[in-house]
Formats: C-alpha cells, structure tokens, sequence
C-alpha cells in the first residue's frame, strides 16, 4: 500500500465524536440546570426535556468511548489518507463560509462558496458559476427575506444597497 492510501484507524475518529458528544451533552445539561431542569407545580420547567436529551446524548458519548475501548486492538479502516483529504477539501471551505457569513453576510459569503466549489470540485463554465452563484443566493432572499420574512445575516454590501 503506498503512503499516500495508508489507512486511518476509526479510533481516533470515534474518540473525538465521543469527546465531541460529550462536551455538548455536559453544555445541555448545564445549561438545563440553570433553568430549572426539574417539575414545577404548572408542569415542566424550561431545561426538564433538554436535560433528558443531554442526559442521552452523554450516554451516547459513553457507549462510543467504551465501545471504542473494548476494540482498541482491532485495527478497522476509517478512511485512507486520499479520502481523508477529500473530506477536508470540503470541511476548511465550509469553516470558512461560517466565518464569512459573520463578517459578509450570508448572501455574498453563499455566493462565493457555490463559485469555489463549482470552480474546484466542478467542470462548469464561467456562465454557469456565475447564473448560479448569483441565483441561489437571489432565490433564498425572496424566499426567506420576502416571501416568510425571516432575516438572515446581511454584511456590508447588503447594508450599502438598503437591503
């Protein structure tokens, strides 16, 4: 097997979903707890039901890690290291466009996320990007902005036209 197909084990793959799960578990059930995860005299208080959820989710957490434990030895395929790279070829572009979105704007940080990923993974003509990179964003501002009148995040440029 040549270096560049060496396989990743799943263990480290399922620790970190594991440790993952767990720090959003103990957030649910913190912040349950601070308003009010028990019975009120009118029915359940607000963190009752979440709670459970964090509860189950940290139980989840738990039954990976030790599961992951118990088969620590057994060495199985998560991906190889080209697989691996294609998955991040498509995770850093999206971290990014949560980032962009802050400073941006969802509309202009939607818009150049559709052109880099039509340009890199896609074999589209500068016509095609262009339609719908500019498209989409256009259908999803008349479908939440005006049609349910639901805001979404506008950056700089929306504010320099008065959207």
């Amino acid at each position: 097997m040549t270096e560049q197909n060496e396989e990743i084990a799943t263990r480290w793959p399922e620790l970190i979903v594991a440790g993952l799960l767990a720090a959003i578990a103990m957030l649910v059930i913190t912040d349950s707890l601070r308003v009010g995860a028990g019975w009120a005299d009118d029915g359940p208080r607000a963190g009752y039901f979440p709670f459970y959820i964090g509860l189950a989710l940290l139980g989840s957490s738990a039954w990976i890690l030790i599961g992951q434990l118990r088969r620590w030895a057994v060495r199985t395929s998560f991906a190889t290291r080209t697989e691996g790279g294609r998955v991040l070829s498509v995770l850093w572009p999206m971290v990014l466009y949560v980032v962009l979105i802050k400073v941006l704007g969802i509309y202009v940080a939607s818009a150049g996320l559709i052109t880099w990923f039509m340009t890199r993974h896609g074999q589209h003509s500068v016509v095609m990007r262009a339609a719908v990179a500019l498209g989409v964003p256009l259908v999803v501002f008349a479908v939440f902005e005006r049609w349910f009148l639901v805001p979404l995040p506008k950056g700089p440029l929306e504010a320099l036209v008065g959207l």
